[in-house]
């Protein structure tokens, strides 16, 4: 124990006095977030690149304890399986965010060197233990587990204090884990990168003072990734996994939200936006401390289910979970994604029924439509429509003829009026006073109703619905 308090006091004490030495450093070579307006709203430039600072007292602190510890405690960082898989395989993460802070390269670079990274990882030995499962479907799971942590803390990097809060909390959280379960290996490993974290909260809480560059997020997360896989082997099950998980909650959350949101908008998944967690609660008048702390305590609730589903005995571990994917889906929620909103009415049950019976509707109307011989035909079609949807008033002119009804005695004020033209043949003409059905779905049969009376002389002009608001 005394060779774990060493670690973590020998990484605080380095990262508290080289990331003020190096963030002069990267001012001076000119190495600075600026602001741009758009996702980076930060005041001024910010040095970034502070994964330096922590990979260097990470790294330092593990030799000096090395080296000066009594023979002893050497034992414990012989537990050193554990390091020989995280250390080359976070180096060349860190190597990758590094080149990336230095030369922005492109996405799919990027997450080269993470694959490369997590396949190196698993092939010496961080990998999930699931059960009787097939060997492949542990490496396969535990590749996409790594670069799916990788990438959560590095899109959530996105405030003031934020990824270095949360990788704390979830680093403490998993050193809990490791020094009750006696698992020393894995303390070691956490130790000194929860002293260092600590130390760097102190220049990068709001108002941050350097950033973590990708070098340090892509790191970070590389790590975490690591430590869950190394926690979850003490179940044996993928509902190992589950504790990991819960400790990593908001940063996973955040980037499976964002994938989702970027495919509802059919837009790049390595676009950047300003929809995330952290921007969702801005948007919500919080303030960048505001939001950094409220977090924090989102974090903090997810490592106490974590510690309670690792250590709360059998029979508790599905309910939990259970539990706990009810109060994230509440907190989603209470964001008020818009894609995720139409989304969920879009596949609702009682919005799938509407779209039959719209489909249902229109197929009845050009079948219609197509046996209609006269123009009075097409006008007692018309006539229908105008009665099913509520309009006041209907005008046609088509071939030289004209109707017109009205179909309420007390006008009130019309909300809007539309105007569709049926090419040479006329136009037809609308005013609506209510609105007790969809617009969108009034519009859509009214545009098959243009096309189709249009198009039986192919005389349908390349026109634009004409929507004017009367009121």
């Amino acid at each position: 124990m005394l060779a774990i308090l060493a670690l973590g006091t020998t990484a605080f004490l380095l990262c508290l006095c080289l990331t003020p030495l190096l963030r002069d450093v990267f001012v001076r070579a000119d190495i600075m977030d600026r602001p741009d307006g758009g996702r980076k709203s930060h005041a001024k430039a910010v040095p970034r690149m502070g994964g330096i600072p922590i990979v260097l007292s990470y790294a330092g602190a593990l030799g000096l304890v090395y080296l000066f510890a009594p023979n002893g405690s050497r034992i414990y960082i012989q537990h050193g399986a554990l390091l020989r898989s995280l250390l080359p395989a976070a180096g060349l993460v860190f190597l990758t965010g590094l080149i990336d802070d230095i030369f922005c390269i492109k996405p799919w670079q990027k997450l080269a060197g993470q694959v490369l990274a997590a396949v190196l990882a698993v092939f010496l030995g961080a990998r999930m233990s699931i059960g009787n499962a097939p060997v492949w479907v542990s490496v396969v799971l535990s590749i996409i587990w790594l670069i799916g942590c990788t990438n959560a803390v590095n899109l959530i990097d996105g405030m003031d204090g934020l990824a270095t809060g949360v990788g704390l909390l979830a680093t403490t959280t998993t050193l809990l884990v490791a020094i009750i379960s006696h698992n020393m290996g894995l303390a070691m490993a956490t130790m000194p990168l929860a002293g260092c974290l600590l130390a760097f909260l102190r220049y990068n809480f709001a108002p941050a003072s350097v950033f973590l560059g990708d070098c340090g997020s892509l790191t970070i997360g590389f790590i975490l990734g690591c430590f869950g896989l190394i926690w979850s082997r003490q179940s044996g099950t993928m509902l190992g996994m589950a504790a990991p998980l819960m400790a990593l909650a908001l940063p996973l959350i955040d980037v499976t939200l964002a994938i989702g949101r970027r495919f509802l908008r059919r837009v790049p998944i390595f676009k950047g936006d300003r929809s995330h967690i952290h921007h969702m609660l801005l948007g919500l008048g919080f303030t960048t401390r505001g939001a950094a702390l409220l977090l924090y305590g989102v974090c903090g609730l997810s490592a106490a289910f974590a510690l309670f589903e690792s250590f709360g005995g059998t029979g508790v571990g599905w309910p939990l979970l259970f539990l706990f994917c009810l109060l994230v889906i509440l907190g989603v929620s209470r964001l008020n994604y818009i894609e995720f909103t139409a989304a969920w009415r879009t596949i609702s049950h009682k919005m799938m029924l509407r779209a039959v019976q719209e489909e249902i509707y229109v197929r009845d109307l050009e079948k219609s439509l197509a046996g209609a011989e006269t123009t009075e035909d097409c006008w007692q079609i018309i006539r229908l429509i105008a009665i099913d949807f509520n309009f006041s008033w209907v005008f046609l002119r088509l071939d030289g003829e004209q109707f017109e009804e009205t179909f309420t005695s007390e006008y009130g004020t019309p909300l809007w009026t539309i105007d569709l033209s049926l090419g040479e043949r006329g136009n037809l003409v609308l005013t609506r006073v209510d609105q007790t059905s969809r617009p969108s779905f009034t519009m859509s049969v009214l545009h098959h109703l243009q096309v189709s009376i249009s198009a039986e002389q192919g005389l349908l002009e390349a026109s634009t619905d004409s929507l004017t608001n009367a009121a």
